[in-house]
């Protein structure tokens, strides 16, 4: 009988981060499906203004500066949200916890510019196709951020907690940076749609 070979794993991690996590991929799945569904919601909107003899439908294009401000906001916490994915790779617990909290932060101010985009399109969710289409990709997308802000503010907590000792909690940081960044690129193409196809 032939000698069995023994592999000792006990000094593997018990969690894995990026790839080797199956958080990781589901959350790149999760990505992929939501992704789809905004590709389709730009899609309408562009196949609307096919069918349209004008573009915006009986409404002036809305107003820049709140989804300007918005968008620049967004932008800038992608820095922050890097250093943060870096900080958990590297288990720098307390850089970590500063970094959720500025992620927290960055995360509700878009919220209060968000506020101020819907009244800056012109028109109500029901008024015509235009309104309805608008409508439904600022609340999609407002809908994401209000997740990821969830989920950072769920992290922030842990982090500050006798959780934070678990190493699997920096692959779940990981995995919220994932998202974060997302959040931010879904929100370029509709805000070129919103904002700028209209001036077109």
């Amino acid at each position: 009988m032939k000698d069995r070979i023994v592999l000792d794993v006990s000094k593997l991690p018990l969690h894995g981060m990026g790839m080797v996590s199956p958080t990781w991929w589901g959350t790149c799945a999760f990505m992929l499906i939501e992704g789809t569904g905004f590709a389709l919601v730009i899609a309408v909107y562009f196949y609307l203004m096919g069918l349209a003899p004008h573009w915006p439908i009986d409404a002036p294009p809305p107003d820049l500066w709140a989804g300007t401000w918005l968008t620049g906001i967004l932008l800038a916490s992608v820095v922050p949200n890097i250093l943060v994915s870096r900080w958990a790779e590297r288990r720098q617990l307390r850089r970590v916890q500063i970094g959720l909290v500025v992620m927290t932060l960055f995360g509700i101010a878009p919220l209060g510019f968000r506020v101020f985009e819907f009244p800056a399109l012109h028109i109500n969710w029901d008024d015509n196709a235009y309104g309805s289409i608008v409508w439904t990709m600022l609340g999609l997308h407002t809908t994401h951020i209000l997740t990821d802000v969830v989920d950072t503010i769920v992290l922030m907590a842990l982090m500050f907690s006798r959780h934070a000792d678990n190493t699997r909690r920096y692959g779940d940081v990981q995995d919220n940076v994932l998202y974060w960044n997302f959040v931010v690129i879904t929100w370029l193409p509709i805000y070129a749609c919103i904002y700028w196809v209209p001036r077109l």
